[in-house]
């Protein structure tokens, strides 16, 4: 839980109108307009699936009321404990207000269309009642992150609004938007990551920063995008064209081209100085909001499809790796970049927020009718082996393998002879080594934690069909249930290398009920529920339709 609030933080600006009062220091002479026309007719994305058995309907029924119980339990400790505040804190009771997100209620917002696709149309109905009284004038938080707050605040009210029509919850999102739309009042027009914003507010100026995650300056383009579809206000699609545009301009001048390093540097706007390139961490929503861009203004803007298919030409070229696993696997991971004067390096370490370029993959396949799904489909496989090669069942949240390259048939020499290599400065013997990190065969390294994983399984069993996805899915789920259930929600697990007893920690994110229950609940859910023919889901799973193909222009809503 945060001290006491500075004198600074909890100054209030004086009414919720000021933002949209805020003098622009720097302009923007004439706006981008959303591009305008027909949409273009797009391949169908799902699965033309037949009719159920009654015998699989009645196992996928059990196993979505399963979730849709933990789901209620987690709702039930954040009502209790942590009600209106950012998140619960499931081991001790009580909250704790983000440091990101301001402390402005953050699970209530993120959690608002779960509710609603859950059918809890009466917790929801409390929920939004208390949307009202959100006040985003004053925060105990000097500093906020703009992409957080974009993906959970702006993106949870206009999820919740696509969904019921709630004339609240626009009205919240542009409440929220005006005041994000100042963070972009910069010499550059690039927005600021980490923003003061109550010093924004009484008119301060304010530059970009020199060091900025590429995912932070790629990943707000759905949510004000589609807030500029519903209030025909063309500022919000301008203020994140502008970032497109630098993104395309820069795309084949990087390092490693077709991508975008790791980290931006936004006050000199050169996306060309870093030498890391990655989809996992701090980078991977900038990738996946490509072709879900693309869907958004309905195939109008054509530099979207363009950047996709040339980032992900690079991905599959230059960061995807066979693991060596004892089973013989052959499935894929993708890996860490770096760029070097003898070429790239490619660093076989993985983390979970890199699996979502399965469906990522699987969605570039239809949308574009490219020959990828096999990647795809290998990609999600590599993630469900990571979490069954776990002794708890759970993937950690970072992990070092080793890339087999053409010589993949498992021994355990080639494991032992890695792990030497990867500990060079360990003089410990290997037996200590690999007892005391509790190494599982074919991991030379790991670290222990969200919706990547389960957010891919659940688009590629709407692509495909495949069955079998559901029920990885729920061996995943159980794992969870398992291991993280506490008395007043889910806990992230500190050590996934322990069979039982590892230390719960006590952190509960608000994207656990926005997206990782969301996409457990729709991949056991009928295919109607969230069509990917009907929706595009953002960074935390919230669901903005996509634009109809009617008459002669665009149908934004």
């Amino acid at each position: 839980m945060l001290g006491p609030p500075s004198k600074l933080s909890t100054q209030h600006v004086q009414h919720r109108s000021r933002w949209e009062k805020v003098p622009q220091q720097h302009p923007v002479p004439v706006l981008t307009p959303l591009p305008s026309g027909r949409p273009a007719k797009f391949p169908k994305i799902q699965y033309d699936f037949p009719p159920e058995e009654i015998e699989t309907s009645s196992v996928r029924e059990v196993r979505r009321q399963v979730v849709r119980n933990g789901f209620l339990h987690t709702w039930k400790g954040y009502q209790d404990q942590a009600w209106m505040e950012d998140e619960l804190c499931p081991v001790s009771g009580g909250f704790k207000n983000s440091t990101s997100t301001g402390g402005w209620g953050a699970t209530l917002v993120d959690s608002l269309d779960t509710l609603w696709i859950m059918d809890l149309r009466d917790e929801f109905d409390e929920a939004v009642s208390e949307i009202a009284t959100m006040d985003f004038s004053t925060s105990n938080s000097e500093k906020v992150s703009v992409f957080e707050t974009t993906v959970t605040y702006l993106g949870g009210f206009l999820g919740a609004y696509e969904l019921s029509g709630y004339t609240v919850l626009l009205d919240k999102a542009i409440e929220i938007g005006e005041m994000l739309y100042v963070a972009f009042d910069t010499p550059s027009r690039m927005p600021v990551a980490r923003w003061k914003w109550e010093a924004a507010s009484r008119g301060a100026s304010q530059e970009p920063v020199e060091y900025t995650f590429i995912a932070e300056l790629g990943s707000l383009s759905l949510e004000f995008t589609r807030l500029s579809q519903l209030t025909k206000d063309p500022k919000y699609f301008d203020a994140v064209q502008r970032i497109a545009e630098r993104l395309d301009a820069e795309q084949e001048r990087t390092k490693l081209r077709g991508m975008w390093p790791r980290v931006a540097n936004t006050k000199k706007l050169s996306l060309t100085d870093d030498y890391i390139f990655s989809i996992g961490a701090r980078a991977n929503s900038l990738y996946d909001y490509l072709p879900k861009q693309h869907l958004l203004l309905g195939g109008l803007d054509d530099r979207y499809r363009k950047m996709y298919e040339g980032s992900a030409d690079a991905i599959e070229k230059n960061l995807l790796f066979r693991p060596l696993n004892p089973f013989n696997l052959d499935v894929l991971l993708p890996g860490i970049g770096r760029a070097t004067k003898k070429g790239l390096q490619l660093d076989p370490e993985s983390d979970h927020q890199a699996c979502f370029a399965g469906g990522m993959i699987a969605m570039g396949a239809k949308i574009f009718n490219r020959d990828d799904l096999d990647i795809a489909r290998k990609l999600v496989e590599g993630c469900i082996w990571a979490y069954k090669s776990m002794p708890s069942g759970l993937m950690p949240h970072t992990f070092h393998l080793i890339d087999c390259k053409d010589n993949c048939k498992w021994t355990e020499q080639k494991w032992h002879e890695a792990l030497l290599s990867f500990q060079q400065e360990v003089n410990n013997p290997l037996s200590d080594y690999l007892n005391n990190w509790r190494l599982q065969p074919g991991v030379t390294n790991n670290d222990d934690r969200s919706p990547e994983a389960i957010e891919s399984l659940f688009i590629l069993y709407r692509i495909t069909g495949d069955t079998t996805l559901q029920d990885a899915a729920w061996t995943m789920f159980q794992a969870i249930e398992s291991h993280t259930r506490t008395e007043f929600g889910y806990a992230i697990l500190h050590d996934v290398t322990r069979p039982l007893g590892s230390r719960k920690l006590n952190d509960m994110p608000s994207y656990w009920p926005a997206a990782t229950l969301k996409y457990f609940y729709l991949i056991f859910s009928q295919s109607e529920l969230i069509s990917l023919d009907d929706y595009v889901l953002n960074a935390h799973a919230h669901p903005f339709k996509r634009p109809k193909r009617q008459g002669l222009r665009s149908q934004w809503l």
